[in-house]
């Protein structure tokens, strides 16, 4: 199919279950993640929807949802449908970001452009690895004072690192004006190691030298809706 010009809104939502949820009993759990189950189900028929789990990932949060549409009525009409459930009155969002795609200034036109390469369409493109980690990004102002020319030579570093992974599939959307980081990254994996030896080796990069904050990282682990609610507890 051909990729649509149209630029997409983005959102990242994390979740957290109140304890009380898994003091309830079992057939209300299993009836809240059911109704909440079909409730993500019907949103991904109609807008690109993804679940992760991140129980024994992190402390702040269980799940996240990554999501992709058109407009930003379509991102708040499904954030309404979802705390409107029973599930919902039990699950704070200690995390959310929003953000948009568009094109890199740093890749395409020639320059370190390949199929599928990151940064060269404007509609979400997932590979459905196993593990995709997330966190928001923020730049120095001082990376945006350097001439358009030092900042593509010292991205094109940056690349050539990430092509030594290819393993590694990375997708960067833009929150510039639109929530308090300028970028939410993304990368998918099925193998954790790769990702890890890749951040170390780009904080031997100059871009490095220009990165404000790249926390919290969050680790998710590609599930069903269904699977992605039963780590929570109350399985039947």
């Amino acid at each position: 199919m051909a990729e649509s010009g149209r630029r997409q809104f983005v959102k990242y939502s994390f979740f957290k279950v109140d304890p009380a949820w898994r003091r309830l009993p079992e057939e209300l759990r299993f009836e809240s993640k059911r109704n909440f189950a079909q409730a993500v189900t019907k949103i991904s028929e109609e807008m690109f929807t993804r679940s992760f789990s991140l129980v024994g990932m992190r402390g702040d949060s269980d799940f996240f949802l990554q999501q992709a549409a058109d407009t930003l009525e379509e991102i708040q009409d499904s954030a309404v449908r979802l705390w409107s459930t029973d599930l919902g009155a039990y699950l704070t969002q200690p995390h959310s970001y929003l953000a948009m795609t568009r094109l890199s200034e740093y890749v395409g036109k020639g320059k370190h452009e390949h199929e599928g390469q990151e940064g060269t369409g404007t509609r979400i493109r997932p590979v459905d690895a196993k593990y995709f980690i997330v966190y928001p990004f923020l730049k120095t102002r001082e990376w945006y004072l350097l001439p358009q020319e030092e900042r593509q030579n010292i991205m094109n570093g940056h690349i050539t690192v990430g092509h030594k992974y290819p393993s590694v599939k990375i997708n960067t959307t833009y929150s510039f004006g639109l929530d308090d980081q300028e970028f939410v990254v993304g990368f998918e994996t099925d193998n954790p190691g790769d990702f890890l030896d890749l951040v170390m080796d780009l904080r031997t990069t100059r871009s490095s030298l220009y990165t404000l904050r790249d926390t919290p990282i969050f680790t998710g682990i590609h599930k069903t809706i269904e699977d992605t609610l039963d780590d929570l507890g109350g399985r039947p």
